[in-house]
């Protein structure tokens, strides 16, 4: 595991022994950046359920202004802080060190993310919870871009009935990328 492109290019990233994560492959992560390129330079990105750290380290390569990682393993958050003193660009990290839930509730109030990346473990539904709390979130501005990694049998037909539209889906052999943006109602407030 690697870093694709931009200032870290080819640095090696560690990551946690065993099988509480699973890195994505430098093959989808490639196909991703391809399509968030355009997005990144200058961008605030956040990488839920960070694991390794990889996503939001790659983002910040490639010119992510603010990254914030959340991880809630501190065996997983060991893993990242050490890939951010590797790789030099701990000047637009911040790593939380806790449930991404509570993070997202703790983050309130901030200005919003450019990209929002979740890649929550397999099988448990954790998707769905994440996107109730991000459709009333500050978090999410009229421009940002959530991207769910997720096995290929995840059901995304509740998006809709939280005001998202899925704009695009990138299958792959064992999984997929699905990406939504949130059409939100005037209602008077300033979302």
């Amino acid at each position: 595991m690697r870093i694709i492109a931009g200032s870290a290019r080819r640095l090696p990233l560690k990551t946690v022994e065993g099988r509480d994560t699973r890195p994505t492959s430098d093959r989808i992560k490639e196909t991703l950046f391809n399509i968030l390129s355009p997005s990144l330079p200058g961008c605030r990105f956040l990488d839920l359920f960070a694991g390794s750290g990889q996503m939001g380290l790659e983002a910040a390569s490639r010119g992510a202004k603010d990254v914030v990682l959340v991880e809630n393993s501190r065996k997983a958050a060991a893993c990242i802080e050490g890939n951010i003193s590797f790789t030099k660009l701990g000047d637009s990290c911040t790593l939380l060190v806790m449930d991404a839930a509570l993070a997202v509730r703790r983050m309130e109030g901030q200005e919003p993310f450019d990209v929002i990346f979740m890649d929550p473990p397999y099988h448990k539904g954790l998707e769905q919870g994440i996107l109730e709390a991000l459709s009333v979130s500050s978090l999410v501005g009229e421009d940002t871009e959530i991207v769910a990694e997720s096995p290929l049998d995840t059901d995304f037909s509740y998006a809709e009935g939280l005001g998202y539209q899925i704009t695009r889906e990138k299958i792959y052999k064992t999984n997929k990328h699905v990406f939504l943006h949130l059409e939100r109602q005037c209602s008077g407030g300033n979302r």
